[in-house]
């Protein structure tokens, strides 16, 4: 009796320690010979939690609850209840999960005595509101948790609901409000306040709702405290798929594209025990295909997309881009239409729509590009963040440059590239910088437009990226001769052998429409017929 008391007081300080496996091991060990107390089986249940074994997770909760049912702690067993039907809930075991809140909310009109376990049933209320985006019913919601919490000071609660404030906040368009107590939790939600599962659900609801509200600042901050908080528990297996995504995400934006691969990698491959950690999966594969379409590795890239809509993480917009690389413009355009047209929401619809202007001024589609820009500044207008109006920028300056304002262009590009540049994302910087020096060159400024060229230049070859390393170097030439985006899509085809009928099915335009670019081309090369393009074409490095 006295060894099993002593291991338990032993794997109870593993726990304390973070030594999950340890913990765990000898919690089982105590259980096989002495059944555990309730106190003890939520400890290894929440130790099942953190090394991603879920099922054992409820399984030790449903015990605990059955031995506080039964000395009659109905508060104990409430809250018990409510997180057997919090993982449910996320298992998307939607009629159990309801279940277990009614018996927690059965057992404490029961009680009959104000509690703090009130203030947890309001958490599943809060989150179908702000699921089904009643943001200010959801706001209220939490509000009045954080004060039950308040009341009878627990900190899981008063964390839980102050996140959940600030992500209604954030949703409704009012970031400085949210970003407070965010702020606010960062600082204390490293303090070891909180119980690890909470800890846990912190981090990623923080950063989750931060990245969907283009918080960029925001997100590195919270991603940067979970990383070091998952480096500090190695055997923590639940939040470390979550946490790769966000850095890889976060790597890929700073233009470490090499670790954001290997971190997503992990993500999809080495963390996928545990609910949270299954929900990464698809995202880590969209990342890895992010990176790789970036770097022009078209089929790595489409094999990445694929898995991840094969687990149901719809691959867009980085698979419409692909297509637009691939030279597949219509098909671009197609698909970046349906998933515009898919998303209601406008934080989701700005996650689109950069990419949605970019293939329509491929397409020579200005009015609908034209649209989208404003419905982009619309949302930036609602939606304040620094990412966003970037975006706004960049869509705008390339909008003007396709319509030839070259000077609203220039204006543009230039504080998209401020701001890109504030934010620290290299790549997209670069990218502003080739629409300035596209505008310099229009405007007659041919020594500032070589300055930016060669600056994103050495941009892009220290990234990898080769499509925009080609895209550069055609641009920079067909400005050299002339030649417009779909005019030098025109002659890549003709080059390759392509009749008129074929170039037209190809960019689904009309045969009249290709014989009037042809015109334009064999004007602007000073060149009289079809053969003569195609050479000039491959002497050039345009075909």
């Amino acid at each position: 009796m006295a060894d099993l008391d002593a291991l338990l007081e032993e794997t109870r300080h593993a726990c304390a320690q973070n030594n999950w496996r340890q913990g765990h091991a000898g919690l089982a060990e105590v259980d096989a010979t002495r059944p555990l107390g309730a106190d003890d089986l939520l400890l290894l249940g929440h130790s099942a939690y953190m090394l991603g074994r879920d099922e054992e997770y409820v399984a030790a909760l449903k015990r605990a609850f059955d031995v506080y049912l039964a000395a009659g702690e109905l508060p104990a067993a409430a809250r018990t209840a409510f997180w057997i039907g919090h993982s449910l809930m996320y298992q998307g075991q939607m009629t159990l999960a309801g279940g277990w809140f009614e018996t927690a909310g059965r057992l404490l009109d029961e009680h009959g005595e104000d509690c703090a376990e009130h203030g947890y049933l309001l958490i599943p209320v809060w989150l179908r509101q702000m699921g089904e985006g009643d943001w200010e019913a959801g706001l209220a919601n939490a509000a009045e948790a954080a004060r039950i919490a308040d009341r009878f000071a627990d900190a899981d609660l008063a964390a839980l609901a102050r996140d959940e404030q600030a992500r209604a906040l954030v949703m409704l368009g009012r970031p400085d409000e949210g970003l407070k107590l965010a702020d606010e939790l960062l600082l204390r939600v490293g303090s070891g306040a909180h119980s690890p599962i909470v800890r846990g659900i912190l981090y990623c609801n923080t950063i989750i709702f931060c990245r969907d509200g283009h918080l960029v600042p925001a997100a590195v901050a919270w991603t940067d405290a979970l990383t070091a908080w998952c480096a500090a528990c190695p055997e923590m297996v639940a939040h470390n798929g979550l946490c790769r995504v966000h850095r890889a995400e976060i790597l890929q934006l700073r233009g470490a594209w090499d670790d954001a691969v290997s971190e997503a990698g992990e993500a999809a491959t080495r963390f996928r025990d545990g609910v949270l950690n299954q929900i990464a999966i698809g995202q880590a594969h969209y990342r890895q295909g992010e990176v790789h379409r970036l770097r022009g590795d078209w089929m790595a890239a489409e094999e990445s997309f694929r898995k991840a809509a094969g687990i149901g993480y719809d691959p867009q917009p980085g698979m419409a881009l692909l297509r637009l690389g691939q030279g597949r413009t219509s098909v671009a355009a197609a698909a970046i239409r349906r998933a515009v047209a898919e998303q209601t929401g406008p934080l989701q619809r700005a996650d689109l729509l950069p990419a949605y202007v970019e293939i329509m001024v491929a397409a020579e589609d200005l009015e609908a590009a034209g649209t989208a820009v404003e419905g982009l500044v619309r949302i930036a207008s609602a939606h304040r963040s620094e990412s966003l109006s970037a975006g706004v920028d960049t869509a705008t300056a390339q909008v003007a440059l396709a319509a030839g304002d070259a000077g609203q262009a220039l204006r543009s590009a230039r504080r998209s590239f401020l701001r890109w540049s504030e934010i620290g994302a290299p790549y997209d910087a670069a990218r502003a910088r080739v629409i300035v020096g596209l505008a310099c060159r229009s405007l007659g400024d041919e020594d500032s437009a070589e300055l930016e060229f060669d600056a994103a230049r050495v941009t892009f070859e220290s990234l990898g990226a080769v499509p925009a390393i080609q895209d550069l170097g055609s641009r920079t030439r067909i400005c050299a001769a002339g030649l417009s985006t779909r005019e030098l899509e025109v002659l890549r085809l003709l080059a390759r052998g392509l009749s008129n009928r074929e170039i037209a099915n190809q960019l689904v335009i009309s045969e009249h429409t290709v014989s009037r670019h042809l015109q334009n081309i064999f004007g602007k090369l000073g060149v009289g017929t079809r053969a003569a393009a195609g050479a000039y074409a491959f002497e050039h490095g345009l075909a």
